[in-house]
């Protein structure tokens, strides 16, 4: 599959899981909630394979700040995934532990949602590579 349409196939599909996610979580759906979870972090490596290949064709360096700052939130955001994870662990053990699991799950949807804004600013501004498919 190409990048033109894995990227943006799997960012709409790692989007639906996580409203899955947000929504069984609101319904306290743990065993629905769970299996989203793993769905959308799948998802998400899936999506990121294809915006590393989707970058191979675009001349991101010439972005300017926007490609550092885009790269920089990337890997934050990726990483803060194990937040929720994290929290949602413990509150499964034990639920005081719910509004920080809460806190850090819209703290990661917020930055998911800041660097897939800056991944396409950055892309609209880009010029394609001459040559390359």
């Amino acid at each position: 599959m190409s990048p033109t349409i894995g990227f943006p196939l799997f960012l709409v599909i790692t989007l639906a899981f996580l409203g899955g996610v947000v929504a069984t979580g609101y319904a306290a759906h743990r065993r629905r909630h769970i299996p989203l979870v793993v769905c959308s972090v799948i998802s998400l490596g899936i999506t990121i394979f294809f915006a590393e290949r989707l970058g191979h064709l675009f001349d991101l360096k010439a972005t300017g700040w926007i490609y550092p700052f885009h790269l920089a939130l990337a890997k934050t955001t990726t990483l803060s995934y194990l937040l929720p994870v994290v929290f949602g662990s413990l509150t499964i053990r034990e639920p005081t532990w719910l509004l920080w699991h809460r806190r850090v799950a819209y703290l990661v949807l917020f930055l998911t949602v800041i660097t897939a804004a800056t991944g396409a600013w950055m892309l609209c501004i880009a010029e394609r590579l001459p040559g390359v498919s």
